[in-house]
């Protein structure tokens, strides 16, 4: 046989090979080689067979170069099926991953290996479907009913040995995977196992209270989306009926979700994510090397930065103003490295190997000296940042690069105040950096080529997700956050309450409304915002000042137990305050203002209207390449829900011509506000719509 899947004979056992580099995924030529390699050990004298991958991984899910076009036969349930109706035995050896697809083959196998490192996983609810190859239906019946539903619910990987504590595989065996696979077969041989197969078993009885708990908590974490609790229901009620049925209820359901908007959008998510890494300017270009990391600043995001490359693998210095200053921010390290501990993401030996080796802590510049690259993190001062910038260019080796970590400031300014400008670059990392995946890559002018591909080096290094930004106050995702916050605070002196409109983007999706947000963040974050732009600010611009009063009146968010929400015993995660509500009033009326109620859809198409307009600006300036870069950024760093696929996905959805039209009535009434992107304009005057933006 030849292509992708090959059968060979190896005295009695045969060996169905998988070899589809380098995911080994489910293509359609390797659902033809399955049947084919099924077929020939059918018609072999081999007694059973192995089914086991090439490579670094056994099959890691579909072949996501066939997402989005007519499927090709044959389907992939009927393979599974094909494999499992055999009537001799098929071991299936799992070594590094076997998800989606890739997991319900080994599950249409009539026994399975797994090697140590092994997961098994269904992440399908992250593209907004369910597994749709038997995985709701086979699944329960290995590993009980709640089990199975926590399992392709959550999408989480399961490891080796839990598979076995589940059932879902017969043995872990310490051996390479063909090694495994046979020293299993003659296990079968020698004592005359039977073939197994997995549709013919019972589901286990379980409790409705359990499933009820399981529905409850599904529904609390996936607030807004339909595959999961649609999955649930696939797997509970296809397991009543015969399996043919039940795999025919699984199919319906997973075609259904595929024809829904949020599936659209999941997979545009999961598409952009790895397209924004992919940049023209990047071709051919070789990042510089990097194993030791220089961080000014152990604070929040200093801290979290440092713990972030000690977690993979990089050399940390970290240099803070005293050597008082240096020894809290290696505590502070060392506790966030024992809660890692805690929490069963770290070793207790290996968190004592990165303190012992990897870690330097000090007050000395000089210890920079060999560093690759140095990340300023210290306060969002430019006279403070200048000043550590001067410092890092008389220490730093020719050909380090030195980032500055800003969230709004000048990058060009900072780079020009050294004598290595094309050394420079912006690396804005969000906290908490160790477990935030966003990472702005900001641009400037005379940054180098190689010194962008190292960024995008280092964000892979660090298991980020990279997003080119250009210069500009606040970049991408800072910039947009201002506009449509700006949005919320007009609807709040017109009448809306910072409750109502908190609960209503809940609603939407977001995890949390923005005055929850600014709560969580500080108000004196904002403030401190305010006051830096108070000098450019135009007499045109309509400003709310609640936002100062609470300030003043130390009202700072959770950390003092008071900002828009009440914060103690009783509400630890906030209640609204009645006074925020009369302060707002009291400024209503020194402006003249009548408030007028708001419904929460009014609020959503406002807040949403403003947010894609000013992303239309940010790409149709170059701040950002494509609208796709500012739905990952929206997505990854400041909480837009993914089963809309980000702003400027989501204003497709809804139609361009709709978001200008919410743009022009308000217009009518702020037209310094509401101004019309150019970009919108001319893509709704052409038919067009962001995705057109895109490319390939």
């Amino acid at each position: 046989m030849q292509g992708p899947v090959t059968f060979e004979a190896h005295g009695d056992i045969g060996v169905i090979r998988v070899n589809n580099p380098p995911v080994n995924a489910t293509s359609a030529a390797v659902r033809q080689g399955l049947v084919a390699a099924a077929n020939a050990f059918a018609a072999s004298d081999q007694k059973v067979a192995v089914l086991m991958a090439d490579g670094r991984t056994f099959i890691a899910g579909a072949d996501i170069k066939e997402f989005g076009k007519p499927p090709v036969e044959p389907h992939l349930p009927n393979v599974i099926h094909h494999i499992e109706a055999l009537d001799k035995p098929v071991i299936c050896v799992i070594h590094g991953t076997a998800l989606g697809g890739g997991f319900e083959v080994a599950l249409g196998s009539h026994y399975r290996v797994a090697v140590p490192g092994a997961r098994i996983g269904l992440p399908e609810v992250n593209l907004g479907l369910i597994p749709g190859a038997g995985g709701t239906q086979r699944l329960p019946r290995l590993t009980g009913m709640i089990a199975a539903c926590e399992i392709f619910t959550t999408a989480r990987q399961v490891k080796a040995d839990e598979s076995l504590s589940l059932g879902i595989v017969d043995a872990v065996i310490d051996a390479t995977p063909l090694e495994a696979g046979m020293q299993f077969a003659r296990k079968i041989l020698d004592d005359g196992l039977p073939v197994r197969r997995v549709s013919e078993m019972d589901v286990a009885p379980y409790d409705d209270v359990d499933l009820d708990a399981l529905r409850a908590k599904t529904a609390r974490a996936n607030k807004g989306h339909v595959c999961h609790l649609r999955g649930i229901d696939v797997a509970v009620e296809g397991t009543k009926l015969p399996f043919a049925e039940g795999m025919k209820l699984e199919r319906q359901g997973f075609w259904d979700l595929m024809q829904t908007p949020q599936r659209a959008a999941m997979i545009h998510a999961f598409f952009s994510e790895r397209a924004v890494a992919s940049l023209p300017e990047l071709k051919g270009v070789a990042p510089r090397a990097i194993t030791h990391v220089g961080v000014i600043g152990g604070g929040t995001m200093g801290g979290g930065i440092a713990v972030a490359c000690l977690l993979n693998g990089l050399t940390v210095t970290l240099i803070e103003r005293d050597v008082e200053a240096a020894a809290n921010a290696r505590a502070g390290i060392a506790n966030t490295l024992a809660d890692s501990v805690k929490r069963g993401k770290l070793k207790p030996e290996r968190r004592e190997a990165l303190l012992a080796d990897a870690l330097t802590t000090s007050d000395d510049y000089a210890t920079l000296a060999d560093a690759d690259l140095v990340i300023e993190a210290v306060f969002e001062s430019m006279d403070v940042k200048k000043d550590v910038f001067t410092k890092l260019d008389a220490v730093c080796k020719p050909g380090a690069v030195l980032a500055t970590n800003t969230s709004y400031l000048d990058v060009d300014d900072i780079a020009a105040i050294t004598r290595r400008p094309a050394d420079v670059i912006g690396l804005h990392f969000f906290s908490p950096a160790h477990v935030m995946r966003l990472l702005e890559i900001v641009v400037a002018a005379k940054t180098a080529p190689d010194v962008v591909a190292t960024g995008f080096a280092l964000a892979k290094a660090l298991k980020k997700v990279p997003v080119r930004a250009g210069v500009c106050d606040g970049f991408i995702g800072n910039r947009i956050l201002k506009t449509y916050r700006t949005a919320g605070d007009h609807m709040v002196l017109e009448g809306a309450s910072p409750f109502q409109i908190d609960k209503a983007l809940v609603e939407f999706g977001f995890a949390m409304g923005p005055y929850a947000v600014s709560d969580l963040a500080g108000i004196d974050i904002g403030y401190l915002t305010r006051q830096r732009l108070l000098p450019t600010r135009d007499p045109c611009e309509r400003i709310a000042d609640w936002g100062d009063v609470l300030y003043h009146k130390g009202r700072l968010g959770r950390k003092t137990g008071h900002g828009h929400y009440i914060y103690d015993e009783k509400s630890p995660k906030g209640r609204p305050d009645p006074e925020v509500e009369e302060i707002i009033a009291a400024e209503r009326a020194a402006k003249g203002i009548t408030p007028r109620s708001f419904t929460d859809a009014e609020i959503v198409e406002r807040y949403m209207a403003a947010m894609i307009n000013e992303g239309a600006r940010v790409v149709g300036e170059g701040i950002a390449l494509r609208p796709l870069d500012v739905d990952v950024t929206l997505l990854y760093g400041y909480g837009f829900p993914r089963f809309r696929g980000g702003p400027m996905h989501y204003a497709d959805y809804i139609g361009l011509d709709k978001v200008l039209a919410t743009i022009e009535r308000e217009a009518r009434t702020d037209d310094f506000f509401w101004q019309p992107a150019p970009l919108l304009q001319r893509l709704v005057a052409e038919g067009r719509d962001f995705s057109s933006l895109n490319g390939g």
